[in-house]
């Protein structure tokens, strides 16, 4: 089914927020999920698979251990790329210093690139993410991409390169809509559905149609 990105972004960040992360870090996965769509990547289908994959996982486990280390990696030596990204985008600076940042083991590698674009605005200058079979650039408002379809999809990767400055090679250009599979919609609506408070009795009496009797 075709999805506006406002529908795309909307659901994801739900989805993000049943999942247990955090309003900050669902509103950055609503937004990155949106940003590959447009690009003609499969966002809400990879989120769902990282928000499976990681169902119950509490964030500390596969978050970056130190971000001055020479390579990140978490304590379960599994990374969720949208706090790695998240990370990588708070160390804009360091980066353009080192000139790269190596992550170790990093979980379907494509939700951390459009992390990229907010390093890449920061710096004034183009960023890029490189795993076996892919290189992807951006400056935060155009995507440039040579990688396999196999890359692409990777669910995990053993490791993640980003460097800056980079060269933009290979541009794609913006949609203004997305094609989601049903299956995909439908798992991130699954999220979504914690979200929801559970009905109570006093919620029950207090909703229009309650079970009061109106016989004044």
């Amino acid at each position: 089914m075709r999805h506006s990105l406002n529908e795309i972004e909307a659901m994801s960040k739900r989805a993000a927020r049943g999942a247990g992360l955090s309003w900050g870090l669902s509103e950055e996965a609503a937004k990155g999920t949106r940003w590959l769509s447009a690009f003609g990547f499969p966002g809400a289908g990879l989120l769902a698979d990282l928000l499976e994959m990681n169902d119950r996982i509490p964030s500390i486990d596969v978050s970056p251990v130190s971000l001055s280390a020479e390579i990140w990696h978490a304590p379960t030596r599994r990374m969720s790329p949208l706090i790695a990204g998240a990370s990588l985008s708070d160390s804009a600076v360091r980066l353009l210093d080192r000139g790269t940042i190596v992550m170790e083991n990093v979980s379907i590698p494509l939700l951390a690139v459009p992390f990229m674009g907010g390093a890449a605005l920061r710096l004034g200058v183009p960023v890029a993410a490189e795993w076996d079979g892919a290189r992807l650039a951006t400056d935060g408002r155009q995507l440039c991409v040579q990688a396999s379809p196999e890359a692409l999809n990777a669910d995990h990767v053993a490791k993640l390169v980003f460097s800056a400055p980079a060269e933009m090679e290979g541009r794609r250009e913006p949609l203004l809509r997305a094609d989601v599979p049903d299956n995909d919609w439908d798992r991130l609506s699954a999220f979504a559905h914690r979200t929801f408070a559970p009905a109570t009795e006093e919620s029950r009496l207090r909703g229009a149609g309650s079970g009061l009797s109106d016989n004044d």
